[in-house]
């Protein structure tokens, strides 16, 4: 299972929120770049970044910082919020990312998003398929649609979707544990789907379970930026399950 530290900037800096309330940013660092360094560091190859600032203006902001982050570190990074235009995919590629994810788009503009697929494929497009009470969250987690979880992914496997990453808005910042059971029950339905789970972990000792379900990837946030997973700990497990 693929280890991929989050990293969420607004105004170019390295921030947090819970179950995405921009009321509640906590700035953890100001220099992503620093953040991304000390993730290389310790062994990890993976990076999910996040443009709060284009979820929330509907159009990629952060470009710059992803460029940054490219060009410096040999991370493999995808990037997601705001992508909304074929513009903001060739931007987000042009600056160095290995992967996209769409998630509002896939619901809004559907037409869209399988035009990417289409055409970048299954391994560059990922699916966000964030849930709030069952159904897929939308515009930065402002907005739930009226589209169920695993119809939503089921629907877009059959066009192409290889990896999706699920977060449980409930879950998300709240350290308390990932949302086990819904990634249980997806992966069982969703044959085949590299699912990448999202959202509440707190603890290295929960890292085993999402393996057992068939999790092909996590990604971590709070919990490193408030030390509850030490990066000299993550190191450690990294070494041992590489």
């Amino acid at each position: 299972m693929r280890i991929i530290p989050a990293i969420d900037i607004i105004d170019r800096k390295c921030v947090r929120l819970t179950k995405g309330d921009y009321t509640t940013q906590k700035t953890y660092n100001e220099d992503p770049l620093e953040v991304a360094k000390a993730f290389e560091g310790i062994g990890v190859s993976y990076l999910h970044l996040v443009d709060l600032d284009g979820a929330k203006a509907k159009s990629i902001v952060n470009h710059k910082v992803l460029e940054k982050l490219a060009t410096h570190t040999r991370l493999k990074i995808d990037f997601g919020g705001g992508l909304k235009s074929d513009e903001d995919l060739k931007i987000a590629f042009e600056c160095g990312a290995q992967q996209i994810t769409g998630g509002s788009i896939a619901v809004k503009q559907p037409h869209t998003f399988k035009a990417w697929l289409s055409r970048y494929g299954g391994e560059k497009i990922i699916l966000g398929a964030d849930v709030k009470d069952e159904c897929i969250a939308i515009s930065g987690w402002t907005e739930t649609s009226d589209q169920e979880l695993i119809p939503f992914i089921q629907k877009y496997q059959e066009e192409g979707v290889r990896y999706a990453i699920c977060t449980d808005i409930s879950k998300d910042g709240m350290m308390e544990g990932p949302a086990f059971e819904l990634y249980q029950s997806l992966i069982q339905a969703c044959s085949g789907i590299k699912l990448i789970a999202s959202g509440g972990i707190s603890d290295l000792a929960e890292l085993p379970r999402l393996v057992e379900l068939g999790c092909e990837g996590v990604i971590i946030g709070k919990a490193i930026y408030e030390k509850k997973i030490r990066l000299k700990d993550l190191e450690t497990y990294i070494l041992k399950n590489s």
